[in-house]
């Protein structure tokens, strides 16, 4: 019968391709870290993070993210055009309603909305005569005056006996802080503010511009 002798020692030296014929199993066989090098991650670890749904914080972009971790606020949510090409005429002194609105709902309660107004056609009819503008926020049927006089004396007379009319054009821009994210309309008022003659805005068929834009807090 013939002995097989088991070598209970650590072995030394170098094992040749010949002796490893069989072939090592990699994975239940071999501990530690095999490197890049030799056809291994370099890792020691079997299961990899889900960079989706396992990594907070800022993701860099080189790994595939944007580098950031948040964004800044004051992003344009929506655009809405308003105004009108109806004139609007008083020789009232106190404020009446025009013609020219825009009406907005915002998408949340903390938004602010920038108006901006363009108006031509503004015009007098009589020598001093000037004419005053307000803007009005209405919610719910609740009306909030937010400004007070815009170009106070857009239009204003000279005291040229041959200037009889005048026709003239304004603008304006206002941010306002609703704090609501219920249907909302602005409105420019207008007055004559000094005079006796009367005041038009869109006078002539000449159209205004009103748009309100909602900017995300």
């Amino acid at each position: 019968m013939t002995l097989t002798v088991v070598k209970t020692t650590a072995l030394t030296g170098t094992i040749t391709n010949a002796q490893l014929a069989g072939g090592i199993d990699l994975t239940a066989k071999v501990t530690g870290t095999l490197p890049i090098a030799n056809g291994g991650t370099n890792s020691t670890a079997t299961t990899f993070v889900n960079a989706t749904t396992n990594v907070t914080g800022a993701l860099p972009i080189v790994n595939g993210g944007t580098g950031a971790t948040s964004f800044s606020p004051g992003k344009i949510a929506q655009v809405i055009s308003g105004g009108t090409s109806s004139s609007t005429s008083t020789s009232s002194s106190s404020f009446v309603n025009s013609n020219c609105t825009v009406a907005i709902t915002p998408t949340a309660s903390n938004s602010k909305v920038l108006l901006q107004f363009s108006g031509n056609g503004i015009f007098v009819t009589a020598q001093a005569t000037a004419m005053a503008f307000q803007l009005v926020r209405t919610v719910g049927g609740v009306s909030t005056n937010l400004s007070t006089k815009f170009a106070r004396y857009v239009g204003y007379m000279t005291t040229l006996a041959a200037l009889n009319d005048m026709q003239e054009a304004c603008s304006f821009e206002f941010l306002d802080s609703p704090s609501t994210t219920s249907a909302t309309t602005y409105t420019i008022q207008i007055q004559r503010e000094t005079g006796s003659g009367s005041v038009t805005l869109c006078a002539n068929g000449q159209a205004s511009s009103f748009v309100a834009m909602e900017v995300l807090a």
